[in-house]
C-alpha cells in the first residue's frame, strides 16, 4: 500500500511539473489569477478536484 501511495505522489509531482516546465509564463499567469480568487472559490475548486479524483479511482479499480 505504501508503495502505491509513494508512486501516486511521484506521478502527481511529474504531472504538476509539466506545465511550469513547458510554459513558465503561462503557469505564472495562471498562479497570479488563482491568487486573486476568494478562499471560498479555491475551496470549491479543491473539493471538485478531489471528487473527480475519487470517481476516477473508483471507476478504474
Amino acid at each position: 500500500m505504501w508503495d502505491d501511495l509513494v508512486r501516486a505522489i511521484a506521478l502527481v509531482l511529474v504531472i504538476e511539473g509539466m506545465l511550469p516546465f513547458l510554459s513558465p509564463d503561462g503557469w505564472r499567469q495562471a498562479m497570479i489569477q488563482a491568487g486573486r480568487l476568494s478562499d471560498k472559490t479555491l475551496r470549491i475548486i479543491g473539493l471538485a478536484s478531489m471528487i473527480v479524483g475519487v470517481l476516477v479511482l473508483y471507476m478504474t479499480r
